[in-house]
């Protein structure tokens, strides 16, 4: 089969198209020949070198966690049943999702409604799973003028509709009049452009007198930064991310200066307390399902092309989800 490949950690062209054996699944797995495979922000950081809280593949790896395709070969111990249907899974730390074929827990599946393309369920299996998280503490009401950062973004396009489903205002911003085209076209209330220099003045202009009691916010840095200062007394502010590269600088003394308050709605352990990881899956699909949630049109490159797709996400070129098509 083919995949990409890291050999060593650095730059997107690191990353090289192979030829490689075969993965065979063991007891209990399952091997899934891949229609689609998404890309993560995580996997441009761990390909860089900089991995945070997760800890260093042994090189070379196949770097990838979420897949959708069909199931083509069983490992001992599987249910027959399992042969031939389409399904989606997250790898977890297993990787090895930008592949032709990739191997996976069966317990990690979900099988696919006919109506489901393979590109929906990678954009949800992941990114629709913290989504469920993030929204689950969020809360979000009618009463609420929520802002989302990177609104165009695979994460922020779900969070901008959910405010929309939960009759709340919704504040999206995003980088350049394309995604704002999309931010609008997605039911935002007030779509702002994020690189004018002046684009907090502009949010508070469209909204007229109303203060932000919500910021979601996957970005951090400066733009984080000036997300948070919009909030009004008694807003709150949750972190998901920064793919600006830092996350937002905050101090108590912000927090009390203003009466707002900050908190991660990040990681395993706080999604546990949710009910787990797996129940926040079922949630993204469902929501799916349901139409409830559409995830924006993402941005597609061939499996060779992984490289590209790494630089257009790192530089922000992206809308929606990106995804390998092996």
């Amino acid at each position: 089969m083919h995949a990409i490949r890291l050999h060593e950690f650095g730059p997107a062209e690191n990353l090289r198209y192979e030829s490689v054996a075969d993965p065979e699944p063991g007891t209990g797995q399952v091997r899934i020949a891949v229609a689609a495979a998404g890309v993560h922000l995580v996997d441009t950081t761990i390909r860089a070198g900089q991995r945070g809280p997760f800890p260093a593949p042994e090189l070379p790896a196949i770097p990838g966690r979420e897949v959708a395709g069909r199931v083509d070969a069983l490992g001992d111990g599987v249910d027959p049943s399992w042969l031939g249907k389409r399904v989606v899974g997250h790898l977890g730390m297993a990787s090895s999702g930008y592949a032709e074929l990739a191997v996976a827990s069966v317990d990690s599946l979900h099988e696919l409604p006919d109506d489901l393309t393979e590109d929906t369920a990678v954009a949800m299996i992941g990114t629709g799973r913290t989504t469920m998280g993030i929204l689950a503490l969020a809360n979000l009401s009618a009463d609420d003028v929520v802002l989302v950062t990177a609104a165009a973004g695979g994460i922020g396009n779900l969070l901008v509709q959910a405010g929309r489903n939960a009759g709340a205002t919704v504040v999206g911003v995003a980088g350049g009049q394309e995604k704002i085209a999309k931010v609008r076209e997605l039911g935002a209330t007030v779509a702002v452009d994020y690189t004018e220099p002046d684009w907090p003045q502009a949010v508070r202009d469209a909204l007229d007198g109303r203060e932000v009691t919500v910021v979601l916010d996957g970005v951090g840095g400066a733009i984080g930064r000036s997300a948070f200062e919009l909030l009004g007394a008694g807003g709150r502010l949750l972190i998901f991310g920064w793919s600006s590269g830092e996350p937002v600088q905050l101090t108590s003394i912000d927090l009390v200066s203003r009466s707002v308050t900050a908190s991660g709605a990040l990681g395993i352990a706080l999604f546990d307390k949710l009910g787990g990881i797996r129940a926040l899956e079922d949630r993204a699909l469902a929501a799916v399902a349901a139409g409830e949630l559409v995830p924006l049109a993402g941005t597609a490159f061939p499996l060779a092309q992984a490289a590209e797709a790494h630089r257009a996400l790192e530089s922000r070129g992206t809308v929606g989800k990106v995804v390998l098509h092996p």
